[in-house]
Protein backbone atom coordinates (compact mmCIF):
# COMPACT_ATOMS: atom_id res chain seq x y z
CA UNK A 1 0.00 0.00 0.00
CA UNK A 2 1.25 3.46 -0.87
CA UNK A 3 2.33 5.96 1.74
CA UNK A 4 -0.33 8.15 3.42
CA UNK A 5 -1.41 10.92 1.05
CA UNK A 6 -4.92 12.05 1.87
CA UNK A 7 -4.19 15.55 0.61
CA UNK A 8 -3.41 14.03 -2.78
CA UNK A 9 -6.62 12.02 -2.59
CA UNK A 10 -8.47 15.25 -1.93
CA UNK A 11 -6.91 16.91 -4.97
CA UNK A 12 -7.49 13.92 -7.20
CA UNK A 13 -11.11 13.43 -6.18
CA UNK A 14 -12.00 17.07 -6.51
CA UNK A 15 -9.98 17.88 -9.63
CA UNK A 16 -9.12 14.84 -11.77
CA UNK A 17 -12.63 13.41 -11.42
CA UNK A 18 -14.37 16.77 -11.23
CA UNK A 19 -17.04 15.67 -13.67
CA UNK A 20 -18.05 12.83 -11.37
CA UNK A 21 -17.52 14.33 -7.92
CA UNK A 22 -18.52 17.95 -8.44
CA UNK A 23 -20.98 17.63 -5.61
CA UNK A 24 -22.03 21.26 -5.27
CA UNK A 25 -22.77 21.03 -1.56
CA UNK A 26 -22.80 24.03 0.67
CA UNK A 27 -19.30 24.23 2.21
CA UNK A 28 -18.81 24.24 5.95
CA UNK A 29 -16.81 27.25 7.09
CA UNK A 30 -13.28 26.19 8.02
CA UNK A 31 -14.56 22.70 8.79
CA UNK A 32 -15.66 24.01 12.18
CA UNK A 33 -16.28 21.27 14.70
CA UNK A 34 -19.97 20.91 15.40
CA UNK A 35 -21.16 19.47 18.67
CA UNK A 36 -21.74 15.74 18.09
CA UNK A 37 -25.23 15.96 19.60
CA UNK A 38 -27.20 19.06 20.51
CA UNK A 39 -30.22 17.49 22.17
CA UNK A 40 -28.99 14.12 23.50
CA UNK A 41 -27.26 13.43 26.80
CA UNK A 42 -23.55 14.00 27.24
CA UNK A 43 -21.32 11.01 26.62
CA UNK A 44 -20.87 10.12 30.30
CA UNK A 45 -24.60 10.43 31.07
CA UNK A 46 -25.51 8.38 28.00
CA UNK A 47 -22.92 5.76 28.97
CA UNK A 48 -24.32 5.34 32.49
CA UNK A 49 -27.86 5.18 31.11
CA UNK A 50 -26.97 2.38 28.71
CA UNK A 51 -25.21 0.49 31.49
CA UNK A 52 -28.18 0.81 33.80
CA UNK A 53 -31.09 0.18 31.48
CA UNK A 54 -29.64 -1.93 28.64
CA UNK A 55 -27.60 -4.28 30.83
CA UNK A 56 -29.45 -3.98 34.17
CA UNK A 57 -26.46 -5.05 36.25
CA UNK A 58 -24.83 -3.46 39.26
CA UNK A 59 -21.37 -4.61 38.15
CA UNK A 60 -20.44 -4.85 34.47
CA UNK A 61 -17.70 -6.76 32.71
CA UNK A 62 -15.39 -5.00 30.25
CA UNK A 63 -17.23 -6.41 27.24
CA UNK A 64 -20.50 -4.99 28.53
CA UNK A 65 -18.81 -1.66 29.21
CA UNK A 66 -17.66 -1.63 25.58
CA UNK A 67 -21.18 -2.23 24.26
CA UNK A 68 -22.57 0.56 26.43
CA UNK A 69 -19.85 2.97 25.29
CA UNK A 70 -20.27 2.06 21.62
CA UNK A 71 -24.01 2.68 21.82
CA UNK A 72 -23.35 5.98 23.56
CA UNK A 73 -20.88 7.14 20.89
CA UNK A 74 -23.30 6.11 18.13
CA UNK A 75 -25.98 8.13 19.91
CA UNK A 76 -23.70 11.17 19.78
CA UNK A 77 -23.56 10.81 15.98
CA UNK A 78 -27.30 10.56 15.34
CA UNK A 79 -27.97 14.30 15.04
CA UNK A 80 -25.01 14.87 12.71
CA UNK A 81 -26.00 11.80 10.70
CA UNK A 82 -29.52 13.14 10.20
CA UNK A 83 -28.26 16.67 9.40
CA UNK A 84 -25.85 15.27 6.82
CA UNK A 85 -28.63 13.48 4.96
CA UNK A 86 -30.92 16.53 5.10
CA UNK A 87 -28.19 18.90 3.90
CA UNK A 88 -27.20 16.64 1.01
CA UNK A 89 -30.84 16.46 -0.05
CA UNK A 90 -31.51 20.17 0.40
CA UNK A 91 -28.47 21.36 -1.54
CA UNK A 92 -28.93 18.74 -4.30
CA UNK A 93 -25.52 17.29 -3.49
CA UNK A 94 -24.17 14.87 -6.08
CA UNK A 95 -24.04 11.49 -4.41
CA UNK A 96 -21.28 8.95 -4.85
CA UNK A 97 -22.16 5.28 -4.30
CA UNK A 98 -19.07 3.19 -3.57
CA UNK A 99 -19.73 -0.48 -4.33
CA UNK A 100 -17.28 -2.91 -2.77
CA UNK A 101 -17.41 -6.53 -1.64
CA UNK A 102 -14.95 -5.65 1.13
CA UNK A 103 -14.71 -2.98 3.83
CA UNK A 104 -11.92 -3.79 6.28
CA UNK A 105 -13.04 -1.34 8.95
CA UNK A 106 -11.11 -2.80 11.85
CA UNK A 107 -12.33 -1.62 15.25
CA UNK A 108 -14.61 1.39 15.14
CA UNK A 109 -14.61 2.82 18.66
CA UNK A 110 -11.20 4.50 18.76
CA UNK A 111 -11.55 5.99 15.27
CA UNK A 112 -15.03 7.33 16.03
CA UNK A 113 -13.87 8.90 19.29
CA UNK A 114 -10.95 10.54 17.52
CA UNK A 115 -13.01 11.93 14.64
CA UNK A 116 -15.72 13.23 17.00
CA UNK A 117 -13.15 14.65 19.46
CA UNK A 118 -14.60 12.56 22.29
CA UNK A 119 -11.51 10.61 23.38
CA UNK A 120 -10.91 12.56 26.59
CA UNK A 121 -14.62 12.53 27.48
CA UNK A 122 -14.60 8.77 27.04
CA UNK A 123 -11.60 8.35 29.33
CA UNK A 124 -13.27 10.44 31.99
CA UNK A 125 -16.50 8.44 31.73
CA UNK A 126 -14.54 5.21 32.25
CA UNK A 127 -12.67 6.31 35.36
CA UNK A 128 -15.41 5.33 37.85
CA UNK A 129 -15.32 1.83 36.37
CA UNK A 130 -11.54 1.45 36.72
CA UNK A 131 -11.05 0.44 33.08
CA UNK A 132 -8.80 2.04 30.49
CA UNK A 133 -9.84 2.99 26.97
CA UNK A 134 -7.22 0.58 25.59
CA UNK A 135 -8.74 -2.30 27.54
CA UNK A 136 -12.22 -1.31 26.41
CA UNK A 137 -11.14 -1.22 22.75
CA UNK A 138 -9.72 -4.74 23.02
CA UNK A 139 -13.23 -6.13 23.54
CA UNK A 140 -14.47 -4.92 20.15
CA UNK A 141 -14.55 -7.57 17.42
CA UNK A 142 -12.92 -6.61 14.13
CA UNK A 143 -15.76 -6.30 11.64
CA UNK A 144 -15.54 -9.37 9.39
CA UNK A 145 -16.27 -7.40 6.25
CA UNK A 146 -12.94 -7.58 4.44
CA UNK A 147 -9.74 -9.50 3.92
CA UNK A 148 -6.77 -7.36 2.90
CA UNK A 149 -5.63 -4.31 0.99
CA UNK A 150 -8.77 -3.96 -1.11
CA UNK A 151 -10.98 -3.78 1.96
CA UNK A 152 -8.62 -1.53 3.90
CA UNK A 153 -8.47 0.90 0.94
CA UNK A 154 -12.28 0.94 0.86
CA UNK A 155 -12.47 1.72 4.58
CA UNK A 156 -9.88 4.50 4.33
CA UNK A 157 -11.68 5.85 1.27
CA UNK A 158 -14.92 6.23 3.23
CA UNK A 159 -13.12 7.86 6.15
CA UNK A 160 -11.26 10.29 3.91
CA UNK A 161 -14.30 11.20 1.82
CA UNK A 162 -16.27 12.05 4.95
CA UNK A 163 -13.31 14.08 6.24
CA UNK A 164 -13.10 16.18 3.05
CA UNK A 165 -16.88 16.68 3.02
CA UNK A 166 -17.87 14.48 0.08
CA UNK A 167 -21.31 12.87 -0.02
CA UNK A 168 -20.29 9.22 -0.34
CA UNK A 169 -22.32 6.16 0.63
CA UNK A 170 -20.54 2.83 0.88
CA UNK A 171 -22.47 -0.25 -0.20
CA UNK A 172 -21.35 -3.71 0.89
CA UNK A 173 -22.49 -7.06 2.26
CA UNK A 174 -23.15 -7.79 5.93
CA UNK A 175 -21.29 -11.10 6.12
CA UNK A 176 -22.20 -13.25 9.10
CA UNK A 177 -18.75 -14.88 9.06
CA UNK A 178 -15.49 -13.18 8.13
CA UNK A 179 -12.56 -14.99 6.54
CA UNK A 180 -11.33 -16.89 9.62
CA UNK A 181 -9.76 -16.44 13.03
CA UNK A 182 -6.30 -17.79 13.76
CA UNK A 183 -5.38 -19.62 16.97
CA UNK A 184 -2.43 -21.64 18.23
CA UNK A 185 -3.22 -25.25 19.16
CA UNK A 186 -0.38 -27.33 20.61
CA UNK A 187 2.17 -25.24 18.72
CA UNK A 188 0.29 -25.27 15.41
CA UNK A 189 -1.61 -22.45 13.76
CA UNK A 190 -5.22 -23.40 13.05
CA UNK A 191 -8.05 -21.46 11.46
CA UNK A 192 -11.62 -21.36 12.69
CA UNK A 193 -14.81 -19.54 11.68
CA UNK A 194 -14.91 -15.81 12.39
CA UNK A 195 -18.37 -15.29 13.87
CA UNK A 196 -17.83 -11.58 14.45
CA UNK A 197 -21.57 -10.92 14.93
CA UNK A 198 -21.94 -13.38 17.81
CA UNK A 199 -22.42 -10.54 20.31
CA UNK A 200 -24.16 -8.24 17.84
CA UNK A 201 -22.84 -5.07 16.20
CA UNK A 202 -23.57 -2.00 18.33
CA UNK A 203 -22.77 0.39 15.47
CA UNK A 204 -25.46 -0.75 13.04
CA UNK A 205 -29.07 0.31 12.51
CA UNK A 206 -31.47 -2.03 10.70
CA UNK A 207 -33.37 0.01 8.07
CA UNK A 208 -36.60 -1.91 7.54
CA UNK A 209 -38.09 0.84 5.35
CA UNK A 210 -35.35 0.33 2.72
CA UNK A 211 -35.74 -3.42 2.05
CA UNK A 212 -35.63 -4.38 -1.64
CA UNK A 213 -36.06 -7.67 -3.51
CA UNK A 214 -33.33 -9.20 -5.71
CA UNK A 215 -34.33 -11.73 -8.45
CA UNK A 216 -32.49 -14.93 -9.40
CA UNK A 217 -33.06 -17.78 -11.87
CA UNK A 218 -36.30 -17.89 -13.90
CA UNK A 219 -36.48 -17.01 -17.61
CA UNK A 220 -37.10 -14.05 -19.88
CA UNK A 221 -39.81 -13.40 -22.41
CA UNK A 222 -40.47 -10.49 -24.74
CA UNK A 223 -43.62 -8.93 -26.14
CA UNK A 224 -44.63 -5.99 -28.31
CA UNK A 225 -46.80 -3.39 -26.61
CA UNK A 226 -49.54 -1.31 -28.21
CA UNK A 227 -47.00 1.36 -29.20
CA UNK A 228 -44.92 -1.17 -31.11
CA UNK A 229 -42.13 -1.20 -28.51
CA UNK A 230 -40.51 -4.50 -27.57
CA UNK A 231 -40.50 -5.13 -23.82
CA UNK A 232 -38.82 -7.80 -21.74
CA UNK A 233 -40.04 -9.57 -18.62
CA UNK A 234 -37.88 -11.57 -16.22
CA UNK A 235 -40.38 -14.15 -14.99
CA UNK A 236 -40.48 -17.12 -12.63
CA UNK A 237 -37.72 -15.72 -10.45
CA UNK A 238 -36.68 -16.79 -6.97
CA UNK A 239 -36.54 -13.51 -5.09
CA UNK A 240 -34.35 -12.78 -2.10
CA UNK A 241 -34.93 -9.89 0.28
CA UNK A 242 -32.02 -7.48 0.76
CA UNK A 243 -32.25 -5.95 4.23
CA UNK A 244 -29.99 -2.93 4.85
CA UNK A 245 -27.99 -2.30 8.01
CA UNK A 246 -26.48 1.19 8.23
CA UNK A 247 -23.25 2.14 9.99
CA UNK A 248 -22.21 5.78 10.52
CA UNK A 249 -18.88 7.00 9.06
CA UNK A 250 -17.88 10.22 10.80
CA UNK A 251 -15.65 12.78 9.13
CA UNK A 252 -12.77 14.28 11.04
CA UNK A 253 -14.35 16.98 13.21
CA UNK A 254 -16.31 18.60 10.38
CA UNK A 255 -19.91 17.69 11.16
CA UNK A 256 -20.35 15.20 8.31
CA UNK A 257 -21.46 11.63 9.02
CA UNK A 258 -21.73 9.48 5.90
CA UNK A 259 -23.24 6.00 5.70
CA UNK A 260 -21.97 2.49 5.07
CA UNK A 261 -25.01 0.44 4.03
CA UNK A 262 -24.54 -3.31 4.36
CA UNK A 263 -27.03 -5.78 2.87
CA UNK A 264 -28.19 -8.97 4.56
CA UNK A 265 -29.98 -11.65 2.52
CA UNK A 266 -33.25 -12.99 3.89
CA UNK A 267 -35.88 -15.27 2.39
CA UNK A 268 -39.06 -13.64 1.13
CA UNK A 269 -40.99 -16.42 2.96
CA UNK A 270 -39.42 -17.98 6.04
CA UNK A 271 -40.65 -21.51 5.27
CA UNK A 272 -43.51 -23.51 3.80
CA UNK A 273 -45.88 -23.96 6.75
CA UNK A 274 -47.81 -26.78 5.06
CA UNK A 275 -44.64 -28.83 4.47
CA UNK A 276 -43.51 -28.10 8.01
CA UNK A 277 -46.79 -29.29 9.51
CA UNK A 278 -46.60 -32.44 7.39
CA UNK A 279 -43.21 -33.25 8.91
CA UNK A 280 -40.98 -32.31 5.94
CA UNK A 281 -38.84 -29.95 8.02
CA UNK A 282 -35.82 -29.91 5.71
CA UNK A 283 -37.73 -28.91 2.58
CA UNK A 284 -39.81 -26.41 4.55
CA UNK A 285 -36.77 -24.26 5.36
CA UNK A 286 -34.70 -25.02 2.23
CA UNK A 287 -35.48 -21.74 0.47
CA UNK A 288 -34.78 -19.74 3.61
CA UNK A 289 -31.37 -21.42 3.98
CA UNK A 290 -30.57 -20.93 0.28
CA UNK A 291 -31.30 -17.21 0.55
CA UNK A 292 -29.31 -16.67 3.72
CA UNK A 293 -26.26 -18.45 2.27
CA UNK A 294 -25.64 -15.40 0.10
CA UNK A 295 -24.43 -13.27 3.00
CA UNK A 296 -23.16 -16.08 5.21
CA UNK A 297 -19.40 -16.05 4.44
CA UNK A 298 -16.91 -13.54 3.08
CA UNK A 299 -15.32 -15.04 -0.06
CA UNK A 300 -16.68 -18.59 -0.21
CA UNK A 301 -14.31 -21.19 -1.66
CA UNK A 302 -14.84 -20.90 -5.42
CA UNK A 303 -12.89 -24.02 -6.40
CA UNK A 304 -16.20 -25.86 -6.76
CA UNK A 305 -19.17 -25.12 -8.99
CA UNK A 306 -21.34 -24.34 -5.97
CA UNK A 307 -18.70 -21.95 -4.65
CA UNK A 308 -18.54 -20.10 -7.98
CA UNK A 309 -22.32 -19.80 -8.07
CA UNK A 310 -22.37 -18.38 -4.55
CA UNK A 311 -19.72 -15.78 -5.44
CA UNK A 312 -21.75 -14.70 -8.46
CA UNK A 313 -24.91 -14.52 -6.36
CA UNK A 314 -23.11 -12.33 -3.82
CA UNK A 315 -21.93 -9.94 -6.50
CA UNK A 316 -25.32 -9.60 -8.15
CA UNK A 317 -27.07 -9.35 -4.78
CA UNK A 318 -24.83 -6.43 -3.73
CA UNK A 319 -25.11 -4.67 -7.09
CA UNK A 320 -28.86 -5.05 -7.57
CA UNK A 321 -29.80 -4.09 -4.02
CA UNK A 322 -27.56 -1.02 -4.07
CA UNK A 323 -28.79 0.19 -7.46
CA UNK A 324 -32.42 -0.32 -6.49
CA UNK A 325 -31.82 1.64 -3.30
CA UNK A 326 -30.38 4.61 -5.21
CA UNK A 327 -33.08 4.51 -7.88
CA UNK A 328 -35.83 4.31 -5.26
CA UNK A 329 -34.50 7.43 -3.55
CA UNK A 330 -34.22 9.25 -6.87
CA UNK A 331 -37.69 8.36 -8.18
CA UNK A 332 -39.28 9.27 -4.84
CA UNK A 333 -38.16 12.82 -5.57
CA UNK A 334 -38.08 13.03 -9.37
CA UNK A 335 -40.56 10.41 -10.50
CA UNK A 336 -39.90 8.92 -13.94
CA UNK A 337 -37.86 11.90 -15.13
CA UNK A 338 -34.30 10.55 -15.43
CA UNK A 339 -32.91 13.61 -17.21
CA UNK A 340 -31.08 14.67 -14.04
CA UNK A 341 -29.96 11.26 -12.82
CA UNK A 342 -26.42 11.33 -14.22
CA UNK A 343 -25.84 14.83 -12.83
CA UNK A 344 -26.81 13.72 -9.34
CA UNK A 345 -25.26 10.24 -9.08
CA UNK A 346 -22.05 8.35 -9.74
CA UNK A 347 -21.15 4.73 -8.90
CA UNK A 348 -17.57 3.75 -8.15
CA UNK A 349 -16.94 0.04 -8.72
CA UNK A 350 -14.17 -1.11 -6.37
CA UNK A 351 -12.45 -3.77 -8.52
CA UNK A 352 -14.19 -6.14 -10.92
CA UNK A 353 -16.52 -7.75 -8.34
CA UNK A 354 -19.43 -5.30 -8.67
CA UNK A 355 -19.07 -4.83 -12.46
CA UNK A 356 -22.33 -6.74 -12.95
CA UNK A 357 -23.92 -3.50 -11.76
CA UNK A 358 -23.57 -2.21 -15.33
CA UNK A 359 -26.05 -4.61 -17.00
CA UNK A 360 -28.21 -4.55 -13.86
CA UNK A 361 -28.59 -0.76 -14.07
CA UNK A 362 -29.53 -1.22 -17.72
CA UNK A 363 -32.15 -3.81 -16.72
CA UNK A 364 -33.67 -1.54 -14.10
CA UNK A 365 -33.80 1.45 -16.46
CA UNK A 366 -35.17 -0.61 -19.37
CA UNK A 367 -37.54 -3.10 -17.76
CA UNK A 368 -38.63 -1.35 -14.58
CA UNK A 369 -38.54 2.33 -15.49
CA UNK A 370 -39.35 2.08 -19.20
CA UNK A 371 -36.43 3.92 -20.81
CA UNK A 372 -35.31 3.03 -24.31
CA UNK A 373 -31.90 1.47 -24.90
CA UNK A 374 -30.02 4.59 -26.02
CA UNK A 375 -31.18 6.71 -23.07
CA UNK A 376 -30.48 3.92 -20.60
CA UNK A 377 -26.99 3.33 -22.02
CA UNK A 378 -26.14 7.05 -22.02
CA UNK A 379 -27.09 7.22 -18.34
CA UNK A 380 -25.27 4.00 -17.43
CA UNK A 381 -22.03 4.95 -19.15
CA UNK A 382 -22.07 8.42 -17.61
CA UNK A 383 -22.47 7.24 -13.99
CA UNK A 384 -20.25 4.13 -13.76
CA UNK A 385 -16.54 4.35 -12.87
CA UNK A 386 -14.21 1.38 -12.46
CA UNK A 387 -11.17 0.95 -10.20
CA UNK A 388 -8.83 -1.85 -11.28
CA UNK A 389 -6.61 -3.39 -8.58
CA UNK A 390 -4.64 -6.07 -10.37
CA UNK A 391 -2.63 -6.74 -13.52
CA UNK A 392 -2.89 -10.51 -13.28
CA UNK A 393 -5.22 -11.83 -15.99
CA UNK A 394 -6.11 -14.88 -13.90
CA UNK A 395 -7.36 -12.55 -11.13
CA UNK A 396 -9.75 -10.73 -13.47
CA UNK A 397 -13.08 -12.42 -13.04
CA UNK A 398 -14.75 -14.38 -15.80
CA UNK A 399 -18.10 -16.12 -15.46
CA UNK A 400 -19.30 -19.05 -17.59
CA UNK A 401 -22.07 -18.05 -19.98
CA UNK A 402 -24.06 -21.14 -18.95
CA UNK A 403 -23.95 -20.05 -15.29
CA UNK A 404 -25.29 -16.61 -16.12
CA UNK A 405 -27.92 -18.14 -18.39
CA UNK A 406 -29.14 -20.31 -15.51
CA UNK A 407 -28.90 -17.80 -12.67
CA UNK A 408 -29.31 -14.38 -14.33
CA UNK A 409 -30.89 -14.91 -17.77
CA UNK A 410 -32.05 -11.33 -18.28
CA UNK A 411 -28.63 -9.99 -17.31
CA UNK A 412 -26.99 -12.25 -19.92
CA UNK A 413 -29.40 -10.95 -22.58
CA UNK A 414 -28.31 -7.40 -21.81
CA UNK A 415 -24.60 -8.31 -21.78
CA UNK A 416 -24.94 -9.82 -25.26
CA UNK A 417 -26.68 -6.66 -26.49
CA UNK A 418 -23.99 -4.44 -24.95
CA UNK A 419 -21.28 -6.58 -26.54
CA UNK A 420 -22.91 -6.56 -29.98
CA UNK A 421 -23.25 -2.78 -30.09
CA UNK A 422 -19.76 -2.26 -28.68
CA UNK A 423 -18.14 -4.63 -31.22
CA UNK A 424 -19.68 -2.55 -33.99
CA UNK A 425 -17.56 0.34 -32.73
CA UNK A 426 -14.49 -1.89 -32.55
CA UNK A 427 -15.08 -2.98 -36.15
CA UNK A 428 -15.37 0.66 -37.20
CA UNK A 429 -12.11 1.52 -35.40
CA UNK A 430 -10.22 -1.48 -36.85
CA UNK A 431 -12.06 -2.44 -40.07
CA UNK A 432 -11.48 -5.97 -41.30
CA UNK A 433 -9.53 -7.04 -38.20
CA UNK A 434 -11.35 -10.17 -37.02
CA UNK A 435 -8.68 -10.92 -34.43
CA UNK A 436 -9.24 -7.53 -32.79
CA UNK A 437 -12.93 -8.36 -32.45
CA UNK A 438 -12.05 -11.68 -30.85
CA UNK A 439 -9.55 -10.37 -28.29
CA UNK A 440 -11.64 -7.32 -27.33
CA UNK A 441 -15.01 -9.05 -27.09
CA UNK A 442 -16.70 -9.11 -23.69
CA UNK A 443 -17.59 -12.73 -24.49
CA UNK A 444 -14.56 -15.01 -24.63
CA UNK A 445 -15.36 -17.82 -27.05
CA UNK A 446 -14.14 -21.39 -26.64
CA UNK A 447 -15.26 -24.76 -25.36
CA UNK A 448 -16.67 -22.95 -22.32
CA UNK A 449 -17.67 -19.38 -23.31
CA UNK A 450 -16.94 -16.87 -20.57
CA UNK A 451 -18.00 -13.30 -19.79
CA UNK A 452 -14.94 -11.11 -19.20
CA UNK A 453 -16.13 -8.88 -16.37
CA UNK A 454 -13.19 -6.47 -16.53
CA UNK A 455 -13.95 -5.80 -20.19
CA UNK A 456 -17.59 -5.21 -19.30
CA UNK A 457 -16.49 -2.75 -16.60
CA UNK A 458 -14.38 -0.77 -19.09
CA UNK A 459 -17.01 -0.71 -21.83
CA UNK A 460 -19.70 0.47 -19.40
CA UNK A 461 -17.72 3.16 -17.53
CA UNK A 462 -16.69 6.76 -18.14
CA UNK A 463 -13.55 6.40 -15.99
CA UNK A 464 -11.05 3.58 -15.42
CA UNK A 465 -8.30 4.06 -12.87
CA UNK A 466 -5.37 2.12 -11.49
CA UNK A 467 -4.24 2.48 -7.89
CA UNK A 468 -0.61 3.53 -8.33
CA UNK A 469 1.19 5.47 -11.06
CA UNK A 470 3.17 2.45 -12.30
CA UNK A 471 0.11 0.22 -12.12
CA UNK A 472 -1.96 2.66 -14.19
CA UNK A 473 0.85 2.97 -16.73
CA UNK A 474 1.05 -0.81 -17.10
CA UNK A 475 -2.72 -1.07 -17.49
CA UNK A 476 -2.65 1.19 -20.53
CA UNK A 477 0.55 -0.21 -22.03
CA UNK A 478 -0.15 -3.92 -21.55
CA UNK A 479 -3.34 -5.42 -20.12
CA UNK A 480 -5.87 -2.92 -21.50
CA UNK A 481 -3.82 -1.44 -24.30
CA UNK A 482 -6.47 -2.14 -26.96
CA UNK A 483 -9.06 -0.29 -24.91
CA UNK A 484 -6.61 2.54 -24.28
CA UNK A 485 -6.07 2.92 -28.00
CA UNK A 486 -9.81 3.12 -28.52
CA UNK A 487 -10.71 5.34 -25.54
CA UNK A 488 -7.56 6.97 -24.10
CA UNK A 489 -9.67 9.57 -22.27
CA UNK A 490 -11.14 6.88 -20.00
CA UNK A 491 -7.92 5.99 -18.21
CA UNK A 492 -6.45 7.81 -15.22
CA UNK A 493 -4.63 7.14 -11.96
CA UNK A 494 -5.70 7.39 -8.33
CA UNK A 495 -2.91 6.38 -5.96
CA UNK A 496 -4.02 4.36 -2.94
CA UNK A 497 -4.11 6.52 0.16
CA UNK A 498 -4.64 5.82 3.84
CA UNK A 499 -6.12 7.98 6.57
CA UNK A 500 -3.53 9.87 8.66
CA UNK A 501 -5.93 9.78 11.60
CA UNK A 502 -6.15 6.00 11.54
CA UNK A 503 -2.49 5.33 10.86
CA UNK A 504 -0.79 8.06 12.85
CA UNK A 505 -3.05 9.94 15.27
CA UNK A 506 -4.78 6.79 16.53
CA UNK A 507 -1.95 4.29 16.14
CA UNK A 508 0.74 6.53 17.61
CA UNK A 509 -0.78 9.37 19.66
CA UNK A 510 2.53 10.30 21.33
CA UNK A 511 4.22 10.90 17.96
CA UNK A 512 1.13 12.80 16.80
CA UNK A 513 1.32 15.06 19.84
CA UNK A 514 5.01 15.72 19.17
CA UNK A 515 4.33 16.65 15.53
CA UNK A 516 1.50 18.97 16.57
CA UNK A 517 3.75 20.71 19.10
CA UNK A 518 6.33 21.26 16.39
CA UNK A 519 4.20 22.38 13.40
CA UNK A 520 0.61 22.84 14.58
CA UNK A 521 -2.55 20.91 13.75
CA UNK A 522 -3.01 21.58 10.02
CA UNK A 523 -1.18 18.36 9.07
CA UNK A 524 -4.12 16.37 10.44
CA UNK A 525 -6.15 17.36 7.36
CA UNK A 526 -3.36 18.10 4.88
CA UNK A 527 -0.55 15.56 5.24
CA UNK A 528 1.78 17.33 2.79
Amino acid sequence: MAKPRESALKGELKNDLKQSLDHGSKPKADHALEEPCEDCDSLDVSFERHLRYDLSREQSQSGELFNAMARSVKEQMFDLWRKTRLADSQYETKKVSYLSLEFLLGRTLGNALLNLDLTEQCKQALKPHAVSLEELESHEHDAGLGNGGLGRLAACFLDSCASIDLAVTGYGIRYQYGMFVQKMDNGYQVEGPDLWLRDGNPWEVRMVNRIVSVPFFGSTKSYIDKDGKRNFVWQGTQDVLAVPYDMPIAGYRNGRVNTLRLWRAEASDDFDLTEFNEGDYTEAVARKNLAEQITMVLYPNDSSENGKELRLRQQFFLSSASLQDVLNQYTAKHGKDFSQFSSKHVFQLNDTHPSIAIPELMRLLLDVHGLDWDKAWDITRSVMAYTNHTLLPEALERWPVRMLQHMLPRILDIIYEINGRYLERVAHRWPGDANKLRVMSIIEEGDEPQVRMAYLAIVGSFSVNGVAALHSQLLTSTLFNDFYQMWPQLFNNKTNGVSPRRWLMHANPDLSTLITKAIGTSWQRDLT
